[in-house]
Parts: structure tokens; sequence; C-alpha cells
């Protein structure tokens, strides 16, 4: 592992591709970043640990163990966000990696000037609410819909006594849906909610994290109980 200084926010780099690792660095580095690298699976745990990141670069393929079990290991202990890097445009890759807490993928290659506006795009996403100075009152309060109670001071989601277990994307996906319940909401509605306006990329990264969720509620997109889906506009909930 090695250490590059800067003085802001602070982002973990992790492939084991160490020039291209380096090249991203300077980077973030240009822009104010606090760079950190790892090379491997195990030391990428560890450094997340010690470093507390607010965001990862994360190859999918690693020594030691892969990308996935990297993201599996650091969701138990944080929130940081994670943008995942895969060398081949699969469906299945980009799958997995966000179900297991990824919030974002890049292929490559990539530009490295890309990246960096991913970067900045998700680290002006608030993690957690600003408990004293929220938005407005409306940001704070519960919100109930049938037996779905969501609380969004404390990201806490469940149905009746039943807690859900919703990562960071999947709990703000939720909410923005039953904050407007009676309103179809399309790809790009959510994205500027949820990932922010500046942000850009695959809009069908929505889908993804929605079938996520959808399981994580035990409902049928072909015959909803919580989300449904409109053909050509977006997705809603069924009130």
């Amino acid at each position: 592992m090695e250490q590059l200084v800067g003085d802001r926010s602070r982002v973990l780099v992790v492939d084991d591709e160490q020039a291209l690792a380096r090249i991203v660095a300077s980077y973030l580095q240009a822009e104010g970043f606090n760079a950190q690298l790892a090379f491997d699976g195990p030391s990428a745990v560890e450094l997340a640990r010690d470093m507390r990141p607010d965001l990862i670069v994360l190859d999918l393929m690693l020594p030691g163990f892969d990308g996935i079990e990297v993201c599996r290991q650091v969701r138990t202990f944080s929130d940081c966000y994670i943008i995942m890097l895969t060398a081949r445009d699969d469906e299945v890759d980009k799958v997995v990696g966000l179900s297991v807490g990824a919030d974002d993928y890049v292929v490559k290659p990539f530009s490295p000037r890309e990246l960096v506006a991913r970067t900045k795009a998700l680290l002006r996403r608030p993690r957690t609410m600003d408990t004293e100075n929220p938005t407005s009152e409306s940001d704070t309060d519960t919100i109930t819909l049938r037996q779905l109670r969501i609380e969004p001071l404390a990201r806490h989601a469940s149905i009746g006594e039943v807690e859900l277990e919703l990562t960071r994307t999947e709990f703000d996906l939720l909410t923005t849906l039953c904050r407007n319940p009676r309103q179809v909401l399309s790809r790009r509605q959510l994205i500027d909610t949820v990932w922010g306006r500046e942000w850009f990329g695959d809009e069908h990264l929505v889908d993804v994290h929605i079938g996520h969720l959808r399981r994580k509620l035990n409902d049928d997109a072909a015959e909803p109980e919580w989300i449904r889906t409109v053909r050509g506009v977006g997705y809603g909930m069924v009130t």
C-alpha cells in the first residue's frame, strides 16, 4: 500500500494495475483529494479500516480476493461511496457489484477525468441527513405507506416488525419514491434526487438498484405490491 497526501476528501484507489492506480490518484490529487493506494484485496480492506475513506475506487479483479469481497467486507464497517471498476462490459459484473453495496460502476478503459468527475458527483451527494440543518421539516418526518415505515434521520426502514437491510442507495431510492407516492418518477428524476444533478453515466443503473430493492421488499415486478413499473415512464409506489 502507498500513501499520497491531499487536503480534502479521502479517496482510496484499489487496483492491481499499479501504473493505472497511480495515474488515477494523481488526477485526484490535482483536484485536492487525499488519495491513498492499495493493490490487492486484503490491503484494501485493512487500509479502508484505518483511513475511513469518503469514497473507494475499487477494481473488480484483484489478487488476494476480488473487489466483490472487498465491497462486502467494507460494507460491514463503512458507508463510504464505492465506484466499481471492471474491464468487462458485463451486466453480471455490474449487477453483482451493485448488489453488495457499490454505488456506481465504470468500465475500463476509461478517462481519468471522467472518473474524477464521477467521484465529485458522488461526494456532493450527502451520505446521511444533516440532523442539525435539515433542508425542511418534511426531510425529517417519518414516512408511512401501509405497513412500510421509513425514518429518514435514523435511516431505518421496516415493514411491520421486520427491519429492511438496505444499502444507502436503496434506502434513498425507496425514500424518494415514498415521498412522492402518487407520482411516477423517471430514471432521470430519481438520479437527480438520489445521485445528484451532476451525475452522469448509464441511467439503467437505476433499474439494477430497483431490482435489488424489490427483492428485499419481496416484491414481484409482474404483480407488484410496493413498486410498480410504468413502461416508458419510470417507477412509482403502489398505493
